[in-house]
C-alpha cells in the first residue's frame, strides 16, 4: 500500500479513529527511536582505543575534506 493510499483511507476515518490511528503511528516512531537509542547503548564503547583511533583519523581524511569541485 503506498502513502497516497493510507492519506486517504485516514481522510475517511472518523475523529476518534483518526486520534486512534495517530496514536498508533506515534507508537510506531517512539519505539523506533527507542530502538535506535538501544543499538547504539549496545554498540557504546565496543571499540578498543586503537580502533577507535583509527576510525577517528579515517573520519578526519576521508570526510572532513570538500572539492568544491564536486558541488
Amino acid at each position: 500500500m503506498n502513502l497516497e493510499a493510507i492519506l486517504e483511507e485516514l481522510k475517511t476515518l472518523p475523529p476518534g479513529g483518526l486520534e486512534r490511528a495517530a496514536d498508533y503511528i506515534h507508537r510506531l516512531h517512539s519505539s523506533s527511536r527507542l530502538e535506535r537509542k538501544a543499538a547504539l547503548r549496545r554498540a557504546a564503547g565496543s571499540l578498543t582505543d586503537e580502533e577507535a583511533d583509527e576510525l577517528s583519523r579515517n573520519i578526519e581524511q576521508g570526510c572532513e575534506n570538500i572539492d568544491e569541485r564536486d558541488w
